[in-house]
């Protein structure tokens, strides 16, 4: 009696090779835009902790936040990007920013991230 072999053949290999490899280079792509984003929240969080700083100019505070993005090596963010309005004790903060990645040939990844944070007295004082 012959016994029945099983498995993957070696185009099929090859093909969930291709498949992983694009997944892989998709998320080689992608995973530093997510990767700022989350510096850019976790300094938004740092600057509304600090002491003071419903009390300072725009322009300080601003500054404040972008020597904390330079700490983390976020370089999509520009100061046109950044927002502040008066809001009751302090500020709303909002930054929004585009990043575009190119993927294969004419195609690219674009992502669009939007963070608000309230900058009050109450917060930290």
């Amino acid at each position: 009696m012959r016994q029945k072999q099983s498995g993957i053949t070696l185009v099929g290999f090859i093909v969930v090779l291709a498949v992983v490899g694009v997944f892989i280079y998709m998320g080689m792509k992608v995973i530093p835009m997510y990767s700022e984003y989350y510096s850019v929240k976790q300094s938004m969080e740092g600057l509304s902790k600090q002491a003071g700083v419903a009390q300072m100019d725009p322009s300080k505070v601003k500054d404040l936040f972008f020597r904390r993005l330079y700490i983390n090596y976020s370089e999509n963010v520009k100061p046109a990007h950044v927002k502040l309005v008066r809001k009751d004790s302090g500020y709303l903060m909002t930054v929004k920013y585009e990043v575009r990645r190119p993927l294969i040939a004419n195609l690219d990844v674009v992502g669009r991230f939007e963070a608000e944070k309230e900058l009050r007295r109450g917060a930290a004082d």
